[in-house]
């Protein structure tokens, strides 16, 4: 009988010490998996000194409408930079005025998941759907320089475009406040080429109103060309038999085409002619006489606003936009940075000292400078 008690009480201890091991194995699994449970997300501290989760880097799409003009090339390579230099990192493609082709670069765009796309309309309307099609991925759109018509853009980042051409028209307008106009504008797909024109005209109406001013031809220029705006400037010398008295050319471009049809005639430099773009030909053209004006938007300045609004656009955070403008849909929440009247008395004080052109490069072909 106590041989039959002492077994008894050694299974008895043989359970416990099983079942202690057990208590213990499921104690060290609990613990175990405690120490896998992936800890939150490390923290980045933000700029007014608050953290943030850290995200990986975010991707900007950069769909622009051509890269064939001096300026654009600029704002690729600033926009580039600017974007690089905030840890964020861009992808781009340039569709040269093709508007299937801008298209179906978005699209591409979209599809190598992008976070937010910054877009250059050729065609301020036909952009539209780009903004759809982004939309329904997730992604917003900042159009950049250009607005996008008709479309629920989310923000909007330029220079004052009708004062731009506020500007043009009284630089011309305190040369030859009288007489005989001729208005090259710039392509009419394009809304800033709408814009630089209303500007004009706010200035020139009060003038042709009271019977100073006569505008003798006024057009579109396809595309933005100097050959389309060449053409336009033969056709308006051929019917006014060359008695014009003022150019308003929408960009430097444009005036370059101009300028070339009155070389051609030997008035050049005899009638002024507006610009805008500070571009290093019409800079040239300035200093040696055959274009009176352009108007300098700071390329740099837009960049870097751009691409600080767009990182914050693609984080969540509040842009401060503090305009409107409406693109005949919505009111679109705006940024729009002053422009700055370039002539030949500072043209040294802004496009040179800015580092835009080099004195060297804008007075190269001028004697005594």
């Amino acid at each position: 009988m106590k041989v039959v008690f002492i077994q008894i009480r050694l299974i008895l201890l043989m359970l416990a010490l099983i079942g202690g091991v057990s208590a213990c194995k499921g104690d060290g699994e609990v613990a175990g998996t405690q120490q896998m449970t992936p800890s939150k997300q490390p923290a980045i501290e933000d700029s007014d000194g608050s953290t943030t989760p850290f995200k990986n880097k975010i991707k900007i799409g950069f769909s622009m409408d051509t890269l064939k003009e001096e300026r654009w090339q600029k704002d690729k390579d600033l926009f580039k930079k600017a974007v690089e230099s905030l840890g964020a990192e861009v992808e781009i493609m340039a569709a040269n005025g093709d508007d299937a082709v801008q298209i179906m670069q978005a699209e591409t765009l979209i599809s190598h998941g992008i976070d937010l796309l910054v877009v250059v309309p050729h065609n301020a309307e036909a952009v539209a759907s780009i903004v759809k099609k982004a939309h329904s991925a997730g992604i917003k759109v900042l159009a950049y320089d250009r607005l996008v018509k008709n479309a629920d853009v989310d923000l909007y980042v330029s220079f004052d475009n009708e004062q731009v051409g506020e500007m043009q028209a009284k630089a011309i307008t305190r040369l030859v406040p009288k007489g005989k106009y001729v208005y090259i504008g710039g392509a009419d797909t394009d809304n800033n080429a709408h814009l630089f024109k209303k500007g004009v005209f706010n200035v020139l109406q009060p003038l042709i109103d009271k019977g100073d001013i006569t505008v003798v031809y006024d057009q579109w220029t396809k595309d933005w060309t100097p050959a389309n705006a060449l053409a336009n400037m033969q056709a308006a010398l051929k019917a006014n038999n060359n008695q014009i008295d003022a150019v308003i050319a929408a960009n430097d471009a444009t005036a370059g085409g101009v300028i070339q049809a009155l070389t051609a005639q030997g008035i050049a430099g005899e009638i002024p002619v507006s610009g805008q773009d500070a571009e290093l030909a019409a800079a040239q053209r300035i200093v040696e006489g055959t274009q009176t004006m352009t108007v300098y938007k700071p390329i740099k300045l837009l960049t870097e606003k751009v691409a600080e609004l767009a990182v914050k656009l693609a984080r969540g955070e509040e842009t401060g936009a503090d305009r409107k403008v409406n693109n005949g849909k919505i009111e679109v929440p705006s940024v729009l940075l002053p422009p700055i009247t370039v002539d030949k008395l500072n043209i040294d004080d802004t496009i040179i000292a800015d580092g835009f052109h080099s004195r060297e490069d804008v007075y190269k072909n001028v004697k005594n400078k």
